[in-house]
């Protein structure tokens, strides 16, 4: 397991001597984002608070780093793991920046004092979150939106290698959701921050985990990437809805688009692209889209994430043009990735199976990506 920064082995959590969810396994990379799902009820809050040491396992270990969570000094653990979890925090005449400011404890000595350095990095947490205007206000007169948003402040503020979250955007409206996962991504790709939360917003979920642990009975029903939990029909299997009621097609807010010259070069359609995009979105990476039509189902996702679409108006034949600077885009990319039904027939289809072949013939890296499976 040395490749995983964070693993547990073993893993049994319950309550009162009673076992709810056994042998968990859960394993990531650092800087990688890991999201609990599953129906109210499940148990997600308990495995993180058994991760956190608020409750004692029953059985198994959690490891960080290689190292035993469970034999790590309160201090140690607490500059290299910060937490927000649900639930009103009551706090006696404090401002918005006290609260804040309490994250470096792990940092000042035992009479809690701050330094220039502490002050600062108390200041760039809030500006981070963007509540430097709530600095003076009382925490307790303030909304629970806003609350929220100081309490990710706090824990950004403890400079943890990992952040653990109970479901931590419960109370911000579709603003501060966007901003803070926008955030969120931004520290585990450049501070390689690693991230394990709880979330109901399967939508997001989708959008900004590299693995997904789906909680459901007394185990984890699955645990892989949004590609493989998002297969066609799990969703509705581990929420108990009837399939005609869950669409995971559903066109909802999609988060910040890497921006730059593409690498990789997406052949899409029909709704099998958007996946890729997305994926490609986490990792970072610049890409180009098409031959679409602008009514596809790929296409709002590509207009939201990729750096370029090369798209055609609804029904219309593909022209040269829109197919010339697809073979520019390809030739000036370093990977092609084919979401499109091979099987599919017509004159658009057999126009992309040309740019495939185009890319093969220019000696690009070429793979193919199937949602069904």
């Amino acid at each position: 397991m040395k490749e995983y920064y964070f693993y547990t082995r073993g893993l049994t959590v319950g309550y009162g001597g009673v076992p709810l969810i056994r042998d968990i396994s859960l394993s990531l990379k650092k800087g990688e984002i890991l999201t609990l799902i599953g129906p109210n009820g499940a148990g997600k809050t308990t495995i993180l608070k058994s991760i956190i040491r608020q409750l004692a396992p029953m059985a198994g270990t959690v490891y960080l780093d290689g190292s035993e969570l469970g034999s790590m000094r309160a201090r140690e653990l607490s500059r290299r793991m910060s937490v927000v979890l649900t639930g009103r925090v009551r706090t006696e005449l404090m401002t918005c920046e006290e609260v804040v400011e309490t994250g470096r404890y792990p940092y000042t000595g035992a009479f809690g004092i701050l330094s220039e350095a502490d002050r600062r990095m108390v200041r760039e947490s809030m500006e981070r979150i963007r509540i430097l205007d709530l600095a003076k206000r009382d925490f307790m007169q303030i909304s629970d939106g806003q609350r929220q948003r100081v309490m990710l402040a706090r824990a950004i503020c403890q400079e943890p290698e990992v952040l653990v979250l109970d479901e931590p955007t419960s109370f911000l409206d579709i603003r501060y959701k966007l901003e803070f996962f926008d955030i969120l991504q931004e520290m585990s790709r450049r501070e390689k921050l690693t991230v394990i939360m709880s979330l109901h917003e399967l939508d997001f979920a989708a959008r900004v985990s590299d693995r997904i642990a789906c909680v459901k009975g007394d185990a984890i029903d699955r645990f892989g990437t949004p590609e493989e939990i998002f297969a066609e029909g799990y969703i509705a299997r581990l929420y108990d809805i009837e399939e005609e009621f869950c669409d995971m097609q559903t066109i909802s807010p999609e988060l910040r688009a890497v921006r730059g010259t593409p690498q990789v070069f997406v052949l899409a359609g029909n709704g099998a692209g958007t996946p890729v995009f997305r994926r490609l979105q986490r990792q970072g990476i610049p890409f180009a889209a098409g031959i679409l039509w602008e009514n596809d189902l790929d296409y709002p996702a590509a207009k939201a994430l990729a750096s370029e679409v090369v798209s055609v108006r609804p029904f219309c034949r593909i022209d040269d043009g829109a197919l010339n600077r697809a073979r520019a885009l390809i030739d000036s990319c370093r990977e092609v990735i084919c979401a499109v039904d091979q099987n599919l027939s017509g004159e658009f289809a057999r126009e992309l199976r040309s740019l495939l072949s185009y890319a093969e013939e220019k000696g690009k890296p070429v793979s193919r990506f199937d949602k069904k499976k």
